[in-house]
């Protein structure tokens, strides 16, 4: 459905008056619609840029790996522990 001369005249009016009133939204909405784009772009199936991880979600996976090296560790650790026990206790 067209708009009429009059309606995109006042929207054209409205949104004048955003980018003068609020430049800080006028950033957020272009940013979005950057978002949009790239999200159509991928869901059709066009190639878009390559982009790489952010740094915080290395960070998180890194700290992943970590924690869960230092709990298998620990749980070895314990399981030797307990086996030589065992192995003490069945020895005497």
């Amino acid at each position: 459905m067209a708009w009429s001369q009059d309606e995109e005249r006042m929207l054209a009016q409205i949104e004048q008056h955003l980018v003068d009133d609020d430049p800080r939204l006028v950033a957020r909405l272009e940013s979005f619609n950057e978002r949009v784009r790239r999200s159509e772009e991928r869901s059709k199936g066009q190639p878009g840029p390559r982009h790489r991880p952010r740094r915080s979600t290395v960070i998180i996976v890194i700290s992943w790996l970590l924690i869960a090296t230092l709990v298998a560790t620990l749980l070895v650790m314990v399981l030797s522990h307990e086996a030589a026990t065992a192995l003490a206790l069945a020895v005497s």
